[in-house]
């Protein structure tokens, strides 16, 4: 039973992506009505890969400058993550395809959905789908590093898995979908490792 009526929406800004203020009537549980009033954060969908090699026990990783955690206190604002982007007007795999190889220039083959996600369900709309990749070093057909047009300046790292669980606790690594997704294959062992 859908038991909010949406009364008004009002769009704050629509200068990068689209925040809206959503004045809506909820029937809460007992029957009682009540209006709150919220914002949302509209950035479109999203998807994101860990890219694994079992042979060489390592992962593919992208480093870049984030805003957002620079004015939140990340002293340079640089963020180790796993490569993702939007989907804009594509399908979740037909993106995280694109996406894997304008940054890190690896074109994979199978692709494994493993999960989607609402990432900050309290103020933005975005589903992430998740997804893990086998690649070898015969994959690599570019440099990587993002799209210049989109001013992209990304850094690819090929790190041991090893490491990368170590970066995870000491907090060098503090992204939440990269710390999801090196945590699903860990607990898959998908490269065999334990703990």
């Amino acid at each position: 039973m859908n038991n909010v009526k949406i009364l008004d929406t009002t769009i704050l800004s629509d200068n990068w992506y689209i925040l809206k203020k959503i004045t809506y009537e909820r029937t809460l549980p007992g029957g009682k009505q009540e209006v709150q009033i919220r914002e949302a954060y509209d950035r479109g969908n999203g998807a994101t890969i860990l890219l694994y090699n079992k042979e060489q026990q390592t992962v593919i990783l992208t480093r870049q400058f984030r805003l957002p955690t620079y004015i939140n206190g990340n002293k340079d604002g640089m963020m180790i993550e796993a490569c993702a982007g939007l989907l804009d007007k594509d399908n979740a795999e037909d993106c995280i395809r694109r996406e894997t190889e304008e940054e890190t220039g690896y074109r994979i083959n199978n692709i494994e959905k493993v999960f989607e996600a609402y990432m900050s369900p309290g103020s933005v709309t975005e589903i992430l789908y998740f997804f893990v990749a086998e690649y070898t070093p015969l994959m690599k057909i570019g440099a990587g590093g993002g799209l210049e047009h989109e001013q992209e300046n990304i850094e690819v790292l090929e790190l041991p898995f090893a490491t990368v669980l170590e970066m995870v606790k000491s907090g060098e690594i503090r992204d939440a979908k990269t710390i999801m997704l090196v945590q699903y294959l860990q607990i898959h062992r998908l490269l065999g490792y334990q703990d």
